[in-house]
């Protein structure tokens, strides 16, 4: 694993930790186009080289290795409570769940009997409510049969309805730690929208936190502070009230970002052809108990 010194430039007002300098560690190179990293509740790190078709796996102190070599296009994993994973096929359109045992039930590829245009992005919270993104990116976007990009919700007991049909693309998608606030990035108008979602997955009050992102933005995740982590031109790093306080330049864009590790004070970000580790001196989020380091 080769280790980086990469400068991260910082807002005076708020350098209360000092993060001007990080050593970031390259776990994965070499692919076409990383995304969807996820921390499994095995400890061990999934993220999808989309254009190959297939989903990795990393483990501390290994090399990635291939997991699934034919994944549907997965673009999007996540994994609930439960241990199960959830995945966003663009080929197939479709968002499907995995149960330990390798069952694949779909969840949805239809609405109101048109096809999904090519679901990405996913988010869960611990009760089980699903929320997920359907933009159309590239080839996706000369088949579409929704007249909407959309952000959709899954009930616990498999309704699927519509939160919001927007005229430009959603990206990355994940909610705030207490679970209240919906988090959803919009790629063409480079902004992060929130929303306030209750307790049977309803989300309401759309409003704009963060405008003029650097580049294209892709994954969000929020930290147990609030911290906003936005993958875009760089890794962004935004207050709960959407002021900047920290830029992390690396060599490629990055698409996407996830926290991990025993510890979870890991951050993990797809880049492109590259994967990278990011420790930062707060702890993410997940739905279950990270498995701790080996001693």
């Amino acid at each position: 694993m080769r280790s980086l010194f990469i400068v991260v430039f910082a807002s005076a007002a708020l350098s209360a930790q000092d993060w001007d300098e990080l050593r970031i560690d390259r776990i994965a190179t070499g692919r076409r186009f990383t995304e969807a990293p996820v921390w499994s509740p095995e400890g061990r790190l999934m993220f999808a080289d989309v254009p190959e078709n297939t989903i990795w796996q990393w483990k501390p102190g290994e090399k990635p290795i291939i997991l699934e070599k034919d994944s549907n296009g997965a673009g999007g994993l996540a994994y609930d409570v439960q241990g199960r994973m959830y995945i966003c096929e663009w080929h197939g359109r479709r968002v499907v769940r995995v149960d330990k045992k390798g069952h694949r039930e779909v969840l949805a590829e239809k609405w109101e009997g048109k096809r999904l245009n090519s679901p990405n992005d996913l988010a869960i919270r611990k009760d089980g409510n699903i929320w997920f993104t359907d933009p159309a990116f590239g080839a996706a976007s000369d088949t579409r049969e929704l007249d909407f990009y959309g952000i959709f919700h899954i009930s616990p007991k498999g309704d699927l309805d519509v939160v919001a049909k927007w005229r430009t693309r959603p990206n990355g998608i994940t909610t705030s730690a207490n679970g209240h606030i919906l988090y959803v990035t919009n790629s063409d108008e480079r902004k992060l929208y929130a929303f306030d979602i209750d307790g049977k997955g309803a989300a309401t009050n759309p409003r704009v936190v963060i405008s003029d992102l650097e580049g294209i933005p892709g994954g969000v995740r929020a930290d147990e502070k609030g911290n906003l982590y936005i993958a875009a031109r760089h890794l962004l790093i935004y207050t709960p009230a959407g002021k900047l306080i920290r830029r992390v330049e690396l060599p490629d864009p990055a698409s996407n970002v996830a926290f991990g590790e025993g510890d979870l004070e890991s951050l993990f970000v797809t880049s492109r052809s590259q994967v990278f580790r990011i420790r930062v001196p707060v702890k993410g989020v997940l739905l279950y108990p990270p498995i701790p380091p080996a001693n």
